[in-house]
């Protein structure tokens, strides 16, 4: 494994003295196992365990992945990564989660995923080598960057209007957004806080600025 590849994240199986997910196809449903494409036979032999929701149980990955596709939403999300942010593999398991075109890691390539609880199997991420590649690619596609930090003359991201098109942008815990980044970005939100801490945990933000996405945008009523 070199210091740029993946690390290696949590097994998709979870213990067989968790409850979540199915035992065997026929012991569940007490049908004949189905013959569909999507179905894996080895799952639906032997149980499917994964951290997936149950419309999912018994798929193949690719069919998962396939579907996710048809109702993926037009939000990106990026985050810096130039010191192994340990926030990345939350990021990644709640853009999941909100339905999230893709997930761009900026700067180094190798990142924690034990946080993603192996949602990035299922989640398109992206990697460009620096802020510079990630804002070409977005322009490029038409997308508007917001990007998400506590700074002066930011707007508020509870009184933004966020565009449809858009990539959110996540800087590293502790320093934030990069400056490169910050300047050159569209739109710049910040969290509403009212305590004493400085700012709030990267992986936090991010699932707050998701989730003001999702309520501008989304169809709610085709959530599960």
């Amino acid at each position: 494994m070199t210091s740029d590849s993946p690390e290696v994240g949590p097994t998709e199986w979870v213990t067989p003295a968790d409850p979540v997910g199915l035992g065997p196809w026929e012991i569940e449903r007490g049908t004949p196992l189905p013959d569909d494409d999507h179905y894996d036979p080895e799952l639906l032999a032997d149980g499917d365990r994964r951290n997936v929701v149950d419309r999912y149980r018994y798929w193949t990955r690719e069919a998962i992945v396939a579907d996710l596709d048809t109702r993926r939403h037009p939000f990106h999300v990026a985050i810096e990564n130039f010191a192994h942010d340990a926030n990345i593999g939350t990021v990644v398991r709640t853009a999941n989660a909100f339905g999230a075109a893709a997930v761009h890691i900026v700067g180094r390539r190798r990142w924690n995923r034990r946080g993603a609880m192996v949602t990035d199997r299922y989640q398109h991420v992206e990697h460009h080598a620096d802020v510079d590649a990630l804002l070409t690619w977005a322009h490029g596609a038409g997308l508007s960057v917001v990007a998400v930090d506590n700074t002066p003359g930011s707007t508020r991201l509870e009184t933004a209007d966020l565009p449809r098109g858009c990539v959110l942008l996540f800087g590293q815990e502790g320093p934030g957004v990069s400056e490169d980044a910050r300047e050159r970005a569209d739109l710049t939100v910040s969290i509403a806080q009212f305590g004493s801490t400085r700012s709030i945990n990267a992986g936090v933000a991010a699932g707050i600025a998701m989730h003001a996405w999702i309520r501008r945008h989304a169809d709610l009523d085709a959530a599960w």
